[in-house]
């Protein structure tokens, strides 16, 4: 079986060739953007993706850190990662 990296750390890896936000833009707004793209094959035909407003479809972490400065943050959700949300329900909350 091959081996698997972890999103985040392959998020994080990306950092070699680009700048935090960068690959974090390519990560979320960008993917966004292809899917788009898919027309009717869409997997999310009721909103708006990669942007934070009512009725849009959207994914949110909080993150112990800003990533903008450190993208290795990303690397380890269950570390670094305080909230996690996806399609209104927290799957995640912890706070210090």
């Amino acid at each position: 079986m091959p081996d698997t990296v972890p999103q985040g750390a392959q998020l994080a890896k990306l950092q070699r060739w680009f700048t935090p936000f960068e690959a974090l833009k390519m990560a979320t707004c960008d993917n966004a953007e292809l899917l788009k793209m898919s027309g009717d094959l869409t997997p999310y035909p009721l909103g708006p993706l990669g942007v934070i407003a009512a009725g849009a479809y959207a994914d949110m972490i909080l993150v112990d850190g800003n990533p903008l400065e450190d993208l290795d943050l990303v690397a380890d959700p269950s570390e670094n990662f305080d909230m996690i949300m996806k399609d209104g329900v927290i799957y995640k909350l912890a706070f210090d």
